[in-house]
């Protein structure tokens, strides 16, 4: 049975109010329940290491962990009302998951000896001889992974069937970019003159390039925005996004006369997709999700004017 009292989704660290709440949780149950020192609860690996959390149905945090780059699970906390409600096990899972996703070829993890029993259901084992940490007995414990699963829904075959869309109205456009995002593997580039909001500020497009950005090893969405003040002067949620994934979100803005005034704007992803639009204040255009040349050439465009682009002023507070 899927739980329906609480939910678990990626922490981001950078963010305050995610990091806040893992360690909220982290203090309650490690630093007042079972008295590890408070310096000894944080290090250096929580800034590289992903990051889960549990949430009740009002949004409260309930539980976390974390796997650091080496595929060490650890720092695995419940609160106490919610142990004994498969929370744990639902944190376990997920943090094994990504460990799968990353290509990890085993996990570990410092066990407490009384939770032993817990990890051995999910295929964990005990590696090695007992030993005392912040004053608990732990073992070490390890799993070997096998090979991730093919995704469920299987990347495109090198030479798809093209699908040509005419998009003319907003509906359809919010459609074709969604699809484009979807189908991206690593890469996103969009050519915009003021953001967009009617396509990029809105719920459903902000959280699949949230998912991509977060899902996607090694993600990058390139952003050049000829007119980057509107944007930042309305609140663009977009921007406040990736000033939290600043990892994988990166703008510019042109500074040469005939990059400023070019008309169209256009999303590629790196699947040799694209969504392309005459008049980049209308959403009329074309999409197709496969097609080499037109792509190419669209591409070589947008690296061009990246290369000659700089950070803008508005948008320096990402740090670019």
């Amino acid at each position: 049975m899927i739980p329906s009292d609480f939910t678990i989704d990626f922490a981001d660290w950078n963010n305050a109010a995610d990091r806040e709440a893992c360690l909220r949780v982290r203090e309650i149950v490690f630093v007042l329940e079972q008295n590890v020192p408070a310096e000894d609860e944080v290090d250096d690996l929580d800034g590289v290491s992903r990051h889960v959390l549990a949430r009740d149905v009002s949004g409260t945090a309930i539980g976390t962990g974390r796997i650091t780059p080496q595929g060490v699970i650890g720092r695995v906390a419940v609160l106490a009302d919610w142990r004994k409600r498969h929370v744990g096990s639902a944190l376990v899972r997920t943090l094994v998951e990504q460990a799968q996703a990353l290509a990890y070829p085993a996990v570990e993890m410092h066990a407490q000896l009384d939770a032993v029993p817990f990890y051995e259901k999910f295929g964990f084992a005990v590696h090695g001889d007992e030993f005392v940490e912040c004053g608990i007995r732990h073992v070490n414990m390890r799993m070997e992974l096998a090979p991730p699963s093919p995704p469920e829904r299987p990347a495109p075959p090198p030479r798809p069937e093209a699908e040509v869309v005419a998009v003319d109205s907003r509906e359809t456009a919010l459609d074709r970019t969604l699809a484009l995002i979807g189908d991206a593997r690593r890469d996103l580039c969009v050519y915009t003159r003021d953001l967009d909001p009617a396509l990029f500020d809105n719920d459903v497009v902000l959280d699949a390039l949230k998912h991509f950005a977060i899902g996607a090893r090694g993600a990058t969405v390139r952003i050049i925005v000829q007119e980057p003040r509107v944007p930042a002067q309305r609140g663009h949620r977009l921007i406040a996004m990736a000033q939290r994934l600043s990892s994988a979100f990166a703008f510019r803005t042109p500074v040469q006369d005939e990059d400023l005034q070019y008309p169209s704007a256009f999303v590629l992803n790196d699947v040799r997709g694209f969504y392309f639009r005459t008049l980049g204040n209308r959403f009329d255009g074309e999409a197709i999700n496969y097609a080499p040349g037109k792509h190419a050439q669209l591409l070589e465009y947008f690296n061009q004017v990246w290369e000659r682009s700089e950070p803008s002023d508005e948008l320096r507070q990402l740090s670019l």
